[in-house]
C-alpha cells in the first residue's frame, strides 16, 4: 500500500471520550472510529487485523472439520420465546417490526437458529456428529458501553455449534473445538487464563472462558498462588473460614446510630469477620433477606442459582415494610421473611448481627439461634481465601473475556424438538455445544498487552502490513527508485508492505509506523548513495543493511 493516496490518518494527541489505552491507540493510528456510543467504524488499518484474526480462527475451525455458514442477523422475535430466552435478556435485546407489525430481534446469539437448521439433517444417530460455524455480527443494547471494542452494542463474532447423539460424544465435539480454542490464542500471542465461568444466560452444563490478562480487563479472574486452579469470581467457590470458639451466651446490645456494618464494628471494637450483615433484597416480587460475613460481597450468580431466579434487585419500603425487618439493624433471630445464608455463616460462632429493633445488635449470636429457607456459597472470594484445589492462597487479576465455551446439553435440543431416532429407533435428544470468540475483542486485547509508550505494537501475523518502507526526501530520486524497487520486490514475494511516500518529514513518518505498529520498518535515505539502507524492529535496534540483502533478511524473519 502506497500511503500517499490511500486513506491513511494519523492523530498526534490522545482521544477525550475513550477510556482504554487499547481503544485511544486504535483511535489515533486510525484502525477504528466511534459512530455512536457502543458502535465503531473499521477502518481499512483495523479491518485488516480483524480479517488476519478471522483467518486464523477459520483454519483453526476448519481443521476440526467445523463447516463455516452464515446465518440472518434478523431474526423473528419468536424464536427466542419458543427457546424460552426472550425473557433473560430482557431490554439487552434490539428489536424492531416490519410493516405487518410482525416482531424482530437483531440476533444477540444464534444457539436457537443453528438448531432449526440442524433439524433439516438431523434424522438418526448416523447423522451425527456434526458441527457448524460462522462470523457474523451481533447485537446488544449494552447499558454502559465501554473501554472501545470491548465492551459495545454492535460487534462480530465467531460462533461455533457442535450436534452429538449423547454426553460423551459432547465431551470429544467439546475437546476438539477448546483445543482449537487454544490454537487461536497461542497463534494470535494472547497473554491468556482459561477459566471456569457461569452459565448466564446461555445455560447449559460447563462455561469455560478464554480470558485475555490486562489491567482493565471489566472480569476478576481469581487464580492460585500454588496451582493452576483458575476461575471467574462469578463461579469462584469460597471456601471460608470455621470457627471453634465455644458458644456463649446471646445478648442484645445498644448501638445507637450504627446502622451500617462498618459503624458497628467500630462501635463494639469487633473485626468485621466477626460480623454477619444483612442484605435486603427483591426476588421476583418477595422480599429476601442474604446473610454474609461482614466483610463479604453478594455473589448475584451464585445467588440466583440458588434461587432459581434470574433477578435480583434490591427491596423497596413497601416490600421490606411487610416484614419485621429494620434495615440498618436486620438479623436472622426471630425475622419474619425469607431468609438465605451463606454457608459460611454456619460455621461462625458468637457472632454480631442485627436484633430487628433500631438502635440494637445481638452479640454472640450462633446458627442455632434461627433457621433460614436456604443456604449455600452465596459470595465472592476475596483474596487471600484459601484455594478450594490446594488449600494456597487465591489472589485477583483482570481480564477482557476474547472467547467462551458452552456444553448446552439438551437444553436448546429440548426447547426446540431437536430430536433423533437412536439404534432401537427410540426418539432421543441431540446434546449440543456452543462457542463464541471476538476477534474486534481480541484486537483490542491484543492492543492492551503489547502497546508501549510509542503506539501499537502487533505481533507480525496480525499486524496490518507486515513492513513498511519509509523515503527520507521525495525530493531525491535515486532514495524514491531504490524504495521503489524494494516495495515491488517484497512484494512479489508476498510480504505485505506500506510505502510512505508522503511528503512529510521524517520524525512524523517515523512515529506514525510506530503507532500503527508496523513490525519491520527499512528505511531509504542518505545512506543509499553507498547502497546501504537501515532495518529497525518495531521494539528492536537499527541497523545499516546493504540494499540488495533487506529483502531476504526480511523473508527470512517472517519465516
Amino acid at each position: 500500500m502506497r500511503l500517499k493516496n490511500s486513506f491513511f490518518y494519523t492523530l498526534r494527541e490522545d482521544v477525550k471520550d475513550e477510556d482504554s489505552r487499547s481503544s485511544n491507540l486504535l483511535v489515533r493510528a486510525g484502525y477504528i472510529k466511534k459512530s455512536s456510543s457502543g458502535i465503531y467504524m473499521m477502518l481499512p488499518m483495523g479491518w485488516r487485523v480483524v480479517n488476519k484474526i478471522n483467518e486464523i480462527i477459520r483454519e483453526e475451525m476448519d481443521a476440526t472439520g467445523c463447516q463455516e455458514l452464515l446465518m440472518p442477523a434478523m431474526i423473528p422475535e419468536e424464536v427466542y420465546i419458543s427457546s424460552g430466552r426472550r425473557e433473560g435478556f430482557g431490554n439487552s435485546m434490539f428489536t424492531l417490526k416490519d410493516r405487518k407489525g410482525m416482531p424482530y430481534s437483531l440476533g444477540p446469539t444464534h444457539e436457537e437458529l443453528f438448531a432449526i437448521a440442524a433439524k433439516m439433517k438431523i434424522r438418526s444417530y448416523k447423522d451425527l456428529p456434526f458441527s457448524l460455524y460462522q462470523i457474523q455480527t451481533k447485537f446488544r443494547d449494552e447499558p454502559r458501553p465501554r473501554y472501545g471494542l470491548i465492551r459495545v452494542r454492535e460487534f462480530q463474532m465467531k460462533d461455533a455449534y457442535t450436534f452429538d447423539k449423547d454426553e460423551a460424544g459432547l465431551d470429544e465435539s467439546y475437546q476438539k473445538q477448546f483445543n482449537a480454542y487454544k490454537n487461536v490464542m497461542d497463534r494470535l500471542h494472547l497473554n491468556y487464563k482459561i477459566v471456569r465461568a457461569d452459565t448466564g444466560v446461555m445455560g447449559g452444563l460447563l462455561s469455560e472462558e478464554f480470558q485475555a490478562v490486562t489491567e482493565i480487563g471489566e472480569d476478576v479472574l481469581v487464580l492460585c498462588d500454588s496451582c493452576d486452579f483458575a476461575s471467574n469470581i462469578e463461579v469462584a467457590p469460597c471456601v471460608g473460614l470455621s470457627d471453634t470458639e465455644a458458644e456463649k451466651e446471646l445478648q442484645m446490645v445498644e448501638t445507637p446510630h450504627c446502622s451500617s456494618i462498618e459503624d458497628v464494628a467500630r462501635y463494639l471494637d469487633l473485626p468485621q469477620t466477626k460480623c454477619v450483615k444483612a442484605l435486603l433484597m427483591n426476588v421476583n416480587d418477595e422480599l429476601t433477606i442474604f446473610f454474609i460475613r461482614g466483610d463479604r460481597e453478594l455473589n448475584e450468580a451464585k445467588a440466583l442459582k440458588l434461587l432459581g431466579a434470574s433477578e435480583i434487585n434490591f427491596a423497596n419500603d413497601d416490600l421490606i415494610a411487610a416484614s419485621n425487618a429494620v434495615p440498618g439493624f436486620t438479623g436472622p433471630i426471630g425475622l419474619k421473611a425469607r431468609i438465605v445464608v451463606d454457608k459460611e455463616v454456619l460455621n461462625m460462632r458468637n457472632f454480631c448481627c442485627g436484633a430487628n429493633k433500631e438502635g440494637y445488635h445481638y452479640i454472640n449470636a450462633n446458627p442455632k439461634d434461627f433457621t433460614y429457607d436456604f443456604c449455600g456459597d452465596i459470595v465472592n472470594v476475596i483474596e487471600g481465601d484459601t484455594c478450594p484445589v490446594c488449600g494456597g492462597k487465591l489472589y485477583f487479576n483482570h481480564g477482557i473475556e476474547v472467547g467462551n465455551t458452552f456444553k448446552l446439553g439438551t437444553k436448546y435440543s429440548k426447547a426446540l424438538d431437536l430430536q433423533y431416532l437412536d439404534q432401537d429407533n427410540k426418539l432421543q435428544y441431540v446434546w449440543m455445544g456452543s462457542y463464541g470468540i471476538g476477534p474486534a475483542r481480541a484486537m483490542a486485547a491484543l492492543a492492551e498487552q503489547t502497546a508501549d509508550e510509542h503506539g501499537l505494537n502487533w505481533p507480525k501475523e496480525v499486524a496490518p502490513y507486515q513492513a513498511a518502507i519509509v523515503i527520507i526526501s521525495m525530493k531525491d530520486e535515486q532514495q524514491v527508485k531504490a524504495a521503489e524497487e524494494l516495495y515491488e520486490t517484497l512484494t512479489k514475494a508476498g510480504v505485505e508492505v506500506v510505502l510512505d511516500d508522503r511528503d512529510e518529514r521524517p520524525g512524523v513518518k517515523f512515529n506514525d509506523m510506530d503507532l500503527i505498529g508496523i513490525p519491520y520498518r527499512i528505511t531509504v535515505g542518505r545512506g543509499i548513495k553507498d547502497g546501504m539502507v537501515e532495518f529497525k524492529p518495531r521494539t528492536g535496534d537499527k541497523e545499516d543493511v546493504p540494499a540488495g540483502e533487506v529483502v531476504q533478511k526480511v523473508l527470512d524473519i517472517l519465516k
